[in-house]
C-alpha cells in the first residue's frame, strides 16, 4: 500500500506549515516548502499489475509490454510490475486484492462474468457474434457506461476492455459437430454461472474449476476437456491433455482490465493520459493476436502440427440451441443492454 501513494509527511497540516514558515524565517521557509510538491511528483509511483498467467498466454504478452512502456514513457514516474501468476494466482484474488488496494493494476481473466455481473449478458452465447460488433459497443457508448458503474459500485476505474476471442471446445474423446455430440461429456468452464448455463444448455455437463486446476484435472480425467480461444491453445500447452478442438464460437470472451480507484485518482492528469494512451495500444496488441488465428485454416496451421484434430461445427444448430435454452433467461436479467447489443451490427 505504501508504495502506491505518495508518503502523508509530503503534505504538512496547516499548523505545522505556519511553524515552519517562522522557523525557517521568511523567503528560506517559503522555498523549503515549496520543494515537497516538486519532490512529491519525481517520486516513482510503483504500480503491481497482477495477472493470472505469464507470456506467452496472449493479454500477457501484451500487459508485460504495457508495463514497460508505461515505465519508460513516464521516465520512472510510473515503475509498473507485471506479476504473470507470480504473485497471485487465481483470478477471484487478483480481484480482491484490486478492489482493496493492495496492488493496483489486474483484471478477472475469463471470471469478469462473475467478479463483474453486469458483464455477463456479452458472455450469453451467440449473442455477441462478431469482433466488430464487439468492439464497438466496448470502446462506445456501452464502455463509457460500465466504466462508470465500475467506478462507483467497485472502485475500480476500467483501462480497457480486452478479449479473449471466441471460444471453442477441445476434448479427448471425439469431435464436436452438433449439440448431440456434448452430450454426456464433462467440460471445464469459467468461474462465472453464464458459462456452466452454455455448456449445460447446449448439452454437456459443466464443471466449474479455475484455470490453474484445468490441466491437472485433464490429465486425471476429472474433467473430459474444457473451452479456449484458438490463440491460447499453444500457450497453455492443452494440446498435451486433448486430441480434438472444434470450432463452434459459442461465448465471445470479453474481459476488463482495472486500476484501483484510490490509485488512479492518485496519479496526476498527464500520468493518467499516459496509461490510458498504452492501454489502447495494449488493447489493439491482444485483439490482432486474438483474430489472426481465430479460422479454421489458422486453427489447423497451428494446431495440427500438436496432433489435434481440428474440425468446424455446425454453429446454426448450437446458436439455434441457445436462442431456445439460454437466451429467454438472460434477456431478462439486463434488457437494456440486450436490446443495445441486439442493435449494434455484427
Amino acid at each position: 500500500m505504501g508504495e502506491l501513494s505518495v508518503s502523508a509527511h509530503l503534505f504538512a497540516p496547516t499548523a505545522s506549515r505556519r511553524g515552519l514558515l517562522k522557523g525557517a524565517g521568511g523567503l528560506a521557509g517559503i522555498l523549503a516548502l515549496g520543494q515537497a510538491p516538486a519532490f512529491a511528483q519525481t517520486t516513482p509511483k510503483k504500480l503491481v499489475f497482477a495477472h493470472v498467467n505469464p507470456p506467452p498466454e496472449s493479454a500477457a504478452v501484451a500487459f508485460a509490454w504495457f508495463a514497460k512502456e508505461v515505465t519508460d514513457r513516464s521516465k520512472g514516474e510510473l515503475v509498473v510490475d507485471f506479476q504473470g501468476a507470480t504473485l497471485l494466482t487465481k483470478e477471484l484474488e487478483i480481484m480482491n486484492a484490486v478492489k482493496a488496494g493492495n496492488i493496483a493494476i489486474g483484471n478477472p481473466a475469463g471470471a469478469a462474468g462473475t467478479v463483474f455481473p453486469e458483464m455477463s449478458v456479452f458472455l450469453v452465447p451467440y449473442l455477441v457474434s462478431s469482433y466488430d460488433q464487439a468492439y464497438r459497443l466496448f470502446n462506445g457508448d456501452v464502455g463509457a457506461k460500465l466504466d462508470k458503474t465500475f467506478q462507483e459500485k467497485y472502485g475500480v476505474k476500467v483501462l480497457c476492455f480486452f478479449d479473449y476471442g471466441f471460444r471453442h471446445f477441445w476434448n479427448t474423446r471425439h469431435a464436436i459437430n452438433e449439440p448431440r455430440d456434448l452430450r454426456g461429456m464433462k467440460l471445464r468452464v469459467q468461474l462465472a454461472k453464464v458459462y456452466a448455463d452454455t455448456v449445460n444448455g447446449l448439452g454437456g455437463v459443466a464443471v466449474p474449476m479455475a484455470w490453474s486446476e484445468v490441466i491437472t484435472a485433464a490429465q486425471q480425467g476429472v474433467i473430459d476437456g474444457a473451452d479456449l480461444p484458438v490463440v491460447n491453445m499453444v500457450p497453455l500447452k492443452t494440446y498435451e491433455v486433448s486430441k480434438y478442438f472444434s470450432l463452434t464460437y459459442h461465448n465471445y470472451g470479453p474481459t476488463v482490465n482495472v486500476m484501483n480507484l484510490g490509485v488512479w485518482n492518485g496519479l496526476t492528469p498527464e500520468q493518467q493520459k499516459l496509461v490510458m494512451d498504452v492501454s489502447m495500444e495494449a488493447q489493439a496488441r491482444i485483439r490482432k493476436a486474438t483474430e489472426s488465428v481465430d479460422t479454421l485454416p489458422a486453427a489447423k496451421a497451428l494446431l495440427e502440427p500438436h496432433g489435434m484434430v481440428v474440425n468446424e461445427a455446425d454453429r446454426a444448430a448450437f446458436k439455434k440451441a441457445a436462442q431456445a435454452k439460454i437466451w429467454p433467461n438472460y434477456q431478462k436479467v439486463n434488457p437494456e443492454l440486450w436490446d443495445l447489443i441486439v442493435a449494434t451490427p455484427a
